[in-house]
Protein backbone atom coordinates (compact mmCIF):
# COMPACT_ATOMS: atom_id res chain seq x y z
CA UNK A 1 0.00 0.00 0.00
CA UNK A 2 1.33 3.65 -0.97
CA UNK A 3 2.06 6.03 1.79
CA UNK A 4 -1.55 7.56 2.52
CA UNK A 5 -0.14 10.95 4.38
CA UNK A 6 -1.34 12.01 7.54
CA UNK A 7 -3.99 11.04 9.31
CA UNK A 8 -7.08 13.09 9.09
CA UNK A 9 -10.85 13.09 10.23
CA UNK A 10 -13.69 12.72 8.36
CA UNK A 11 -14.56 16.52 8.30
CA UNK A 12 -11.71 16.43 5.83
CA UNK A 13 -10.92 14.05 3.68
CA UNK A 14 -11.48 14.60 -0.04
CA UNK A 15 -14.01 12.49 -2.42
CA UNK A 16 -12.20 10.40 -4.79
CA UNK A 17 -9.02 9.11 -2.60
CA UNK A 18 -9.02 5.26 -2.74
CA UNK A 19 -9.99 2.77 -0.14
CA UNK A 20 -7.68 -0.25 0.95
CA UNK A 21 -8.58 -3.25 3.11
CA UNK A 22 -6.49 -4.58 5.84
CA UNK A 23 -5.02 -6.78 3.44
CA UNK A 24 -3.35 -4.07 1.31
CA UNK A 25 -5.51 -4.33 -1.34
CA UNK A 26 -7.25 -1.19 -2.92
CA UNK A 27 -11.12 -1.80 -2.67
CA UNK A 28 -12.25 1.05 -4.61
CA UNK A 29 -12.85 5.22 -4.11
CA UNK A 30 -14.50 6.90 -1.51
CA UNK A 31 -17.64 8.36 -2.79
CA UNK A 32 -19.51 10.34 0.14
CA UNK A 33 -18.75 10.33 3.62
CA UNK A 34 -21.87 9.86 5.85
CA UNK A 35 -22.31 12.06 9.05
CA UNK A 36 -24.21 14.17 11.63
CA UNK A 37 -21.56 17.24 12.20
CA UNK A 38 -23.53 19.09 14.12
CA UNK A 39 -23.54 16.37 16.68
CA UNK A 40 -19.95 15.19 15.72
CA UNK A 41 -21.17 11.77 14.74
CA UNK A 42 -19.42 9.68 11.86
CA UNK A 43 -21.66 6.86 10.43
CA UNK A 44 -19.55 5.41 7.84
CA UNK A 45 -18.57 6.06 4.19
CA UNK A 46 -20.07 5.06 0.67
CA UNK A 47 -17.21 3.94 -1.45
CA UNK A 48 -18.12 2.71 -5.12
CA UNK A 49 -15.98 -0.50 -6.11
CA UNK A 50 -18.18 -2.64 -8.30
CA UNK A 51 -21.14 -0.60 -7.12
CA UNK A 52 -21.46 1.88 -4.25
CA UNK A 53 -21.30 -0.35 -1.24
CA UNK A 54 -21.86 0.88 2.56
CA UNK A 55 -18.58 1.08 5.09
CA UNK A 56 -19.74 1.50 8.60
CA UNK A 57 -18.18 3.57 10.71
CA UNK A 58 -16.69 0.73 12.84
CA UNK A 59 -15.04 -0.73 9.86
CA UNK A 60 -13.04 2.44 9.25
CA UNK A 61 -9.79 1.28 10.26
CA UNK A 62 -7.98 4.90 9.55
CA UNK A 63 -8.64 8.19 7.39
CA UNK A 64 -5.78 9.44 6.20
CA UNK A 65 -5.28 12.56 3.80
CA UNK A 66 -4.79 10.17 0.71
CA UNK A 67 -6.67 7.57 1.09
CA UNK A 68 -8.63 5.54 3.90
CA UNK A 69 -7.94 2.04 5.06
CA UNK A 70 -10.88 -0.64 6.14
CA UNK A 71 -10.28 -3.06 9.12
CA UNK A 72 -11.96 -5.75 6.84
CA UNK A 73 -10.38 -8.05 4.67
CA UNK A 74 -11.15 -7.80 0.66
CA UNK A 75 -12.71 -10.98 0.89
CA UNK A 76 -15.47 -9.15 3.39
CA UNK A 77 -15.47 -6.02 1.83
CA UNK A 78 -16.92 -7.42 -0.88
CA UNK A 79 -19.73 -8.48 0.99
CA UNK A 80 -20.73 -5.32 2.33
CA UNK A 81 -24.40 -3.91 1.52
CA UNK A 82 -25.26 -1.24 -0.72
CA UNK A 83 -26.50 2.14 0.86
CA UNK A 84 -29.95 2.72 1.51
CA UNK A 85 -32.09 5.44 1.37
CA UNK A 86 -31.81 7.85 4.31
CA UNK A 87 -33.50 5.78 7.66
CA UNK A 88 -37.13 6.90 8.48
CA UNK A 89 -37.14 8.76 11.79
CA UNK A 90 -39.33 8.01 15.03
CA UNK A 91 -41.33 10.66 16.35
CA UNK A 92 -44.02 10.90 19.26
CA UNK A 93 -47.21 13.09 18.51
CA UNK A 94 -48.22 14.86 21.33
CA UNK A 95 -51.44 12.79 21.06
CA UNK A 96 -49.48 9.54 21.03
CA UNK A 97 -51.11 8.32 24.71
CA UNK A 98 -51.46 4.50 24.48
CA UNK A 99 -49.91 2.77 26.73
CA UNK A 100 -48.80 -1.36 27.56
CA UNK A 101 -50.88 -3.51 29.66
CA UNK A 102 -48.57 -3.68 32.44
CA UNK A 103 -48.05 -0.20 32.20
CA UNK A 104 -52.09 0.51 32.73
CA UNK A 105 -52.16 -2.28 35.56
CA UNK A 106 -49.46 -0.65 37.55
CA UNK A 107 -50.67 2.74 37.20
CA UNK A 108 -54.38 1.55 38.62
CA UNK A 109 -52.97 -0.11 41.41
CA UNK A 110 -50.86 3.10 42.06
CA UNK A 111 -53.72 5.18 42.41
CA UNK A 112 -55.35 2.53 44.75
CA UNK A 113 -52.80 2.67 47.00
CA UNK A 114 -52.00 6.72 46.74
CA UNK A 115 -56.10 7.32 47.64
CA UNK A 116 -56.49 8.63 43.49
CA UNK A 117 -59.55 6.12 42.33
Amino acid sequence: MADLGPPTSYLAIAEGVPVFTSDGRRFGELTHVLADEEKDIFDGLVVEADHHRFVDAPHVKELFENGVELSLSYEEAEQLPEPSETPATMGADPGDTAEGELTRKLRKAWDRISGRY
